[in-house]
Order: C-alpha cells, then sequence, then structure tokens
C-alpha cells in the first residue's frame, strides 16, 4: 500500500466501515472459492503488503498444500511516506522488502519466491503494456495467477490489475483477483463492484492466525515511523479490520 498515488481520500478518512460489511448478507451468499489441484501459482502485487492484505488467507492455504509460489513485487514501495525525514527512499524500500519477507514466513509461505520489479510508485500506469509482456514471461508455467481487481480504486491496483488479466488470458491460465481499496472506498451492494462473480476463501483459524501476523509484520505501514505527520500510519485501524474477516474475497 502507498500513499503515493492513492484515491483522493487519504486512507485515515473513515471511508466504510467495516461494520457496515459485516450487517451486509451479499458476503455470506458467495460461492465458496475451489483451490483444488493447483500446483503453482503467481501472486502480483502492486506494493509490498498488498498481496497479504487481498489474498494473505490464499498464499497461507496454498502454501500449506505444497504449491509452488511466486510473488510478483510490482513496485518496491518507496512513496508510502513522502516528505517523511526518519526514512529515505532506499531505507524504506529494504526495510518493506524485510516485511514483505517476514510476512510470507508468518503465512507458511518462506519458500516463496520474489520477483521485484521495481516500478515506480504511484506510477505504474505509464509502463502497463511493458508490465503486461513481463508478467506473460513470469506466468509461464503456472496454472493460477492472483493480482489486484481491475477496478480496484487505486491507480497503481488499477494497472497492475489490466496488465496481469491481459497476460494471464494471453496464456490461457485462471486468474483470480482480489480487491483492496474496494473494501475502504465502495459500499456493499455497490454496483460498479462484480458481485456477480466474487467467491469466497474461509479461512479456518490456524489461518487467520497466520495473515494476523502477517499483517503485523509491516511496521512501516500499520504504525507511525516518527514524529511528524509525514510520519504517520499508512494503514489505519479502520482499514486494516477489512483484512481480518474469517474469509477473503475473490473476482473470478
Amino acid at each position: 500500500m502507498t500513499a503515493e498515488g492513492a484515491p483522493a481520500r487519504p486512507a485515515e478518512d473513515a471511508g466504510t466501515p467495516e461494520e457496515a460489511w459485516v450487517r451486509w448478507r451479499g458476503l455470506d451468499r458467495l460461492p465458496a472459492l475451489d483451490l483444488e489441484g493447483v500446483r503453482e501459482a503467481v501472486v502480483v502485487a502492486p506494493h509490498p503488503d498488498d498481496e497479504t492484505l487481498g489474498f494473505g488467507g490464499g498464499l497461507a492455504v496454498l502454501a500449506a498444500a505444497g504449491v509452488r509460489l511466486r510473488i510478483v513485487a510490482v513496485t518496491d514501495g518507496e512513496s508510502s511516506h513522502p516528505g517523511s525525514t526518519v526514512f529515505t527512499q532506499d531505507r524504506l524500500v529494504a526495510r518493506r522488502a524485510a516485511e514483505r519477507a517476514d510476512a510470507l514466513a508468518a503465512l507458511g509461505a518462506a519458500g516463496a519466491g520474489v520477483e521485484r520489479l521495481g516500478l515506480p510508485d504511484g506510477g505504474v500506469g505509464v509502463y502497463e503494456r511493458e508490465l503486461a509482456r513481463r508478467l506473460a514471461d513470469l506466468c509461464g508455467g503456472a496454472d493460477l495467477c492472483v493480482a489486484p481487481w481491475e477496478g480496484d480504486p487505486h491507480p497503481d491496483h488499477e494497472a497492475v490489475g489490466r496488465a496481469s488479466l491481459r497476460a494471464a488470458r494471453s496464456l490461457g491460465v485462471r486468474f483470480l483477483s482480489y480487491p483492496v481499496w474496494t473494501w475502504h472506498w465502495r459500499r456493499p451492494g455497490d454496483g460498479s463492484v462484480p458481485w456477480g462473480r466474487a467467491s469466497r476463501l474461509d479461512l479456518p483459524r490456524d489461518v487467520r492466525r497466520r495473515k494476523d501476523a502477517a499483517l503485523r509484520a509491516f511496521t512501516t505501514q500499520v504504525g507511525p515511523i516518527g514524529p511528524g505527520e509525514a510520519d504517520r500510519a499508512i494503514l489505519e485501524p479502520s482499514m486494516l479490520a477489512h483484512f481480518t474477516r474469517d474469509h477473503e474475497v475473490v473476482f473470478t
């Protein structure tokens, strides 16, 4: 996740409270997601932590099943704290990479390969065609590609989602997309969200514990990195609440 290129309203604004999603029965009626038979999966993340927020439970389930996992890190998340005097961008890049490694270990997916593409945080859209070609190479041999939903309201997520979908279609690879910002900026029943092709992955208690630990690993995002306004937490409790559920939702 990053502040650079984020939606017009900052993440710490109220957004849609998790209680509204809990009250909505639409999520309860979603069909179950079937991950049986997956041998190799590529999970694409615009920023370090997106793979855990949107599909951390899925990663844990696949890892436990012995699936070969690869993470494509499109950006290094270097612009999450513009203006901070505590972290230089180089230091933040190193820290966020270490956080991702800790999170993957917490999910039981320490063996996942990580491919860092180094595209600019907040500027992925400029490289969308190039990214689609690169992802077609990286997804070769996989039987599942998981990436952000192309309608997720963040420009990097939208570009990564479109590029990933294009790559998966060119290869004939099964494609799933996960929402992240959608939970914060959309509302239950919102007609712009493709609920008709949504599926639900229920998370056993041990998987939920793993995901909670993985989320806490992103210390630069879930807490302040210093005393200044530019050092504030990016993932406020109201945002994090969407990702501590007993299930995850993906679009097929």
